[in-house]
């Protein structure tokens, strides 16, 4: 069985490091439900996260920002990070590098508030 080192994102969590088995239903488990595969990183890695999380009002996780710091969608519900190689149709674990640059990445938390003038995201400071 293929194991897979994955970043996982909670809503309100700090990231944190696992193991799972790679299958397609072990990357549902995680997400708790069908799985969409995001690739908003230069780099080659990829955020899974629950293809239905907006429909189903999963409470919101992360911002995505582009290289200018401004947001451009919010993830709903649980998810992670793997490795997307290039030219495979698969996912394989991060390395030790890839986990220490998003685990930093994602390491400040959010809290999003829906206002009469839009969406607020407060972020923890720096740490």
């Amino acid at each position: 069985m293929n194991r897979m080192n994955i970043l996982l994102l909670e809503p309100g969590k700090r990231p944190r490091s696992t193991v799972i088995t790679g299958t397609l239903q072990s990357m549902q488990q995680v997400v708790d439900g069908p799985i969409q595969a995001v690739y908003p990183f230069a780099e080659p890695v990829a955020l899974i996260c629950n293809e239905e999380g907006k429909l189903r009002n999963l409470p919101w996780n992360r911002a995505l920002r582009n290289e200018a710091g401004q947001i451009y969608d919010i993830v709903a519900g649980t998810c992670f990070l793997c490795a997307a190689p290039p030219g495979e149709d698969s996912f394989a674990g991060l390395t030790d590098t890839q986990m220490a640059i998003f685990a930093r990445r994602f390491a400040a938390l959010e809290w999003f508030i829906p206002t009469p003038e839009g969406l607020v995201v407060l972020r923890e400071a720096a740490l």
